[in-house]
């Protein structure tokens, strides 16, 4: 079961983003996007299974089983009009989702996303993330690599306590399985309207794997955007661009709030 975090905005308003986080972190990343896109929009960021204070997913660790995790949250909510957005391993989750055709859907907006495909992850930064697990000075190591813009205190100390918090089925489950599969096949079926967007600064992930491995997948007509200075943890580093991001992308689709 998937849990809704303090950063939640109730899904009153016409339009939803319904907001899936990266991998060692919680929905609580959302929670500055969130307040800048209400009362405009509503934000769901539930946390995913493994991450926060979310149980196991019920099926298992898989990209397929965190989708039917988040599209029974979907449903219990009722959402008649909504938008995925994923961060990272939470960008599979919502193509994943999304090549289904789920009702309801309107768009699919990725920041940082881990591509259809598998991740271009060495072995040797794979061995050596499985080591890190649990490790207060590794995590503090991996923000410092992971983000270039200057992050407050308290921010910092957030995605430190998220890193610390994750399972570690969870945390070696996306490790040496999740960031290995593979629904590229699967994207032709994807029909909704898509948009990408990415950080220059990004050192796990670089504006070149989206362009290689994830915009070929996507529909025609779908932007890659980049913002300049930022890493790889965007509702962070810059909430007001991906808000801004946002908010465009939901004015263009068809069915939009407006």
């Amino acid at each position: 079961m998937l849990l809704p975090t303090s950063s939640s905005v109730p899904g009153a308003a016409p339009l939803t983003f319904v907001c899936l986080h990266y991998w060692a972190g919680s929905g609580k990343e959302w929670q500055a996007v969130a307040e800048l896109l209400a009362p405009e929009y509503g934000v769901l960021t539930p946390d995913l299974g493994g991450f926060g204070n979310a149980p196991a997913p019920a099926g298992g660790f898989t990209v397929d089983a965190y989708a039917d995790e988040v599209a029974a949250y979907i449903a219990s909510r009722q959402l008649q009009q909504y938008v995925l957005v994923g961060h990272s391993m939470g960008g599979k989750i919502a193509l994943a989702l999304a090549a289904r055709q789920p009702v309801g859907l309107l768009g699919v907006a990725l920041l940082s996303p881990s591509p259809p495909t598998p991740e271009p992850m060495t072995e040797e930064d794979r061995q050596s993330s499985l080591r890190a697990f649990g490790k207060r000075p590794e995590t503090e190591k991996t923000l410092a690599t992971i983000t270039a813009r200057t992050l407050p205190a308290a921010v910092q100390q957030q995605i430190i306590d998220d890193n610390l918090h994750t399972s570690k089925a969870a945390w070696n489950a996306w490790l040496l399985h999740g960031s290995r599969e593979n629904i590229a096949a699967r994207l032709h079926q994807l029909r909704v309207p898509c948009t990408v967007l990415a950080g220059d600064q990004d050192a796990v992930l670089s504006p070149s794997v989206h362009g290689l491995e994830t915009l070929p997948l996507l529909p025609d007509g779908t932007h890659l955007e980049i913002v300049g200075g930022a890493g790889h943890l965007l509702p962070y580093e810059a909430p007001e661009e991906v808000a801004n991001l946002l908010q465009a992308f939901a004015r263009q689709l068809p069915q939009g709030a407006d």
